[in-house]
């Protein structure tokens, strides 16, 4: 359903945290993305997180714990602050 008449802006992070990337695939140069299906409360706080894919299950939980800590401004629609379900990627880079 479009928003013709309306207007819309996604949720935006105000505050991130790195995942703890785990020592045994960092020394193997394994790099990955998991993709988290969350639910950004009318607070901006991060909600109902769950993995929707992932490259490598062993990211999986650093990614959502990294994630709980995020903030965000919250999503609106005309003018109004909603809650919004989006999928958001966590990288893993072992060459950083």
């Amino acid at each position: 359903m479009a928003l013709a008449d309306g207007r819309f802006e996604p949720p935006v992070p105000v505050r991130t945290v790195s995942p703890n990337f785990p020592n045994d695939l960092h020394d193997k140069g394994i790099s990955g993305v998991v993709m988290v299906n969350v639910l950004i409360d009318r607070q901006g706080n991060p909600q109902d997180l769950k993995v929707a894919r992932s490259s490598n299950s062993e990211f999986e939980e650093p990614a959502l714990e990294a994630l709980r800590k995020w903030k965000f401004k919250p999503a609106e629609r005309d003018g109004s602050v909603v809650a919004l379900r989006v999928v958001i990627p966590i990288r893993f880079s072992a060459e950083d």
